[in-house]
């Protein structure tokens, strides 16, 4: 059941905040720099979308699916205010969806094609759940925490895929050209 009243669990949960924060923000822009000057690769968004994907989708997803599994009272309790311990299941099995989505970003570092997969299972994913996450009465900070960083990853998500989708939209009428010699 959900608790309704403020408590312990309406406070701030540092780990939580910062090792999101780290996934989502810090990990992607230093991988991002290290690359840049490293290999004098651009600044593009192209190479940002690399390293955000696999950090922000892959090991954040990764690792709360390892949480999850292991001790599901943490999401129930931090994040959704539950309770009850009937809950768990249903817990275990959204952190072996996590495991599995981060899996596809982690091997997309390996694999650039299965950027594009990510980028469009784990937008859904984490649009839908920032909106399920807003549309809540009840959130405490944590809760917010994952409504604000949800949407955000949604929002980079969404433009990597909808430029992706662009540039493969823009340049496969040329090879029809060359097969077809119009």
């Amino acid at each position: 059941m959900y608790n309704k009243t403020k408590n312990i669990d309406d406070k701030p949960n540092k780990f939580y905040i910062i090792s999101v924060t780290t996934l989502t923000f810090i990990i992607p822009i230093i991988t991002f720099l290290v690359e840049h000057f490293s290999t004098n690769k651009a600044l593009t968004f192209e190479l940002f979308s690399k390293w955000f994907i696999f950090s922000a989708v892959g090991l954040r997803l990764f690792l709360a699916g390892i949480k999850q599994v292991k001790n599901p009272a943490f999401t129930a309790k931090q994040i959704f205010h539950i309770d009850s311990p009937d809950n768990f299941p249903i817990l275990r099995e959204l952190g072996f969806a996590n495991i599995c989505f981060g899996l596809v970003a982690i091997i997309s570092l390996f694999k650039p094609d299965w950027r594009f997969v990510s980028a469009f299972a784990s937008g859904l994913y984490y649009g839908i759940a920032g909106i399920q996450h807003g549309l809540k009465k009840t959130s405490g900070i944590n809760e917010k925490f994952a409504l604000w960083t949800d949407l955000i990853i949604f929002i980079l998500l969404l433009a990597y895929f909808i430029k992706t989708i662009y540039e493969t939209t823009f340049s496969f009428p040329h090879s029809i050209f060359l097969v077809f010699r119009f």
